[in-house]
């Protein structure tokens, strides 16, 4: 029965128990797979956002980049608000979007498998769904927009750092959460890089802690670091929200310059550290990843792809993109903001 049908004819709360039904029957299907379900549609739609935290910067660039491509198409955004990054916390925003009946969801996962059962509602309901930046369950969704490829920017991190640390030393990890997929990638390829790549047969990762994207939690975590480890000469920083709060409490302390940083975060908000040259940075541009999930998004409302592998988007200046395996999307290489190059990046 088309979607609109059954809003008509039931009430919200009814429509999400139908649902439930319908994904439980379609369980194994082609649709429930893919997580192609719906109409096509070739006019302006609706999307809806669900970030990790609402209120995070750089999901708000992401959002105004989507707002942009939206407005220029006459569509609809209505970006969700999060106020941690917890995965389960994310289930009653995707629950908000079905009840909206929005065109498709695109969401940045707080860890693999939280919203699997509400994004498998959102299918049934004939919503398309998305992920960008942090992965989902990939039964949960037709395509995932990612920054760069996991694997590179794992190898980014560890040579950025053995750059800093002079290819020699201990170094920990401050990560956001446990559960965070893209991190939790990035991790999983610097620990193996470091067993298998005799170039960094000098470097030590003492600990991996975290921050839970919270900035107070993510300064204590830093210090604590120092002085758990008096030999700690490096800290990876890949969660955003963690590193400006981490450097600042090293200066603090007196440890920064001692112990050098690298990781993932707004180069503005660290450009202090990078001009010290005591920090680096690994970053793209993040209003072209905002624009590449609406292009994503629209391509699958408009079914000219499915997110199978070798679909081909069209980003307008971004140029062409294809679906790779598991229906990933990668918007470019990473690039390493240190001293030389910071005034390249606005964010």
């Amino acid at each position: 029965m088309p979607k609109k049908t059954l809003v008509a004819a039931l009430t919200a709360g009814a429509v999400l128990s139908l649902t439930l039904t319908a994904c439980a029957a379609q369980s194994g299907s082609g649709a429930e797979a893919s997580g192609t379900s719906g109409k096509c549609n070739d006019g302006a739609f609706t999307i809806g956002l669900v970030p990790k935290t609402g209120t995070d910067p750089y999901m708000t660039t992401v959002r105004d980049a989507v707002e942009k491509a939206a407005k220029a198409d006459g569509g609809k955004v209505i970006y969700e608000q999060p106020a941690d990054s917890g995965g389960a916390t994310q289930i009653p925003f995707v629950q908000d979007l079905i009840s909206k009946q929005v065109d498709v969801i695109a969401i940045s996962g707080s860890d693999v498998n939280s919203t699997k059962a509400a994004l498998a509602q959102a299918k049934a309901a004939g919503i398309k769904v998305i992920s960008f930046d942090s992965d989902v369950d990939q039964s949960s969704r037709a395509m995932f927009v990612n920054q760069v490829d996991n694997a590179s920017i794992g190898d980014a991190l560890l040579k950025s750092m053995a750059n800093l640390m002079g290819n020699k030393g201990t170094f920990a990890i401050e990560s956001s959460t446990q559960t965070a997929t893209n991190q939790n990638a990035w991790i999983d390829t610097i620990k193996e890089t470091l067993k298998t790549d005799p170039a960094y047969k000098d470097l030590k990762l003492a600990t991996v802690v975290y921050g839970n994207e919270d900035k107070t939690t993510s300064a204590s975590v830093a210090k604590q670091l120092v002085q758990t480890y008096p030999d700690l000469t490096g800290i990876i920083i890949p969660a955003g929200l963690s590193y400006a709060p981490a450097a600042a409490a090293l200066e603090e302390v007196g440890a920064l310059g001692k112990v050098k940083l690298t990781g993932l975060t707004p180069s503005s908000g660290i450009k202090q550290y990078l001009s010290s040259g005591n920090a680096e940075d690994i970053w793209w541009n993040v209003s072209d990843l905002g624009t590449l999930t609406y292009t994503a998004a629209k391509s699958l409302v408009s079914c000219t792809a499915t997110g199978a592998k070798g679909d081909k988007v069209t980003a307008g200046d971004l140029g062409d993109f294809t679906v790779g395996d598991d229906g990933t999307l990668i918007l470019g290489p990473a690039t390493v903001v240190n001293k030389d190059n910071v005034d390249q990046f606005p964010f």
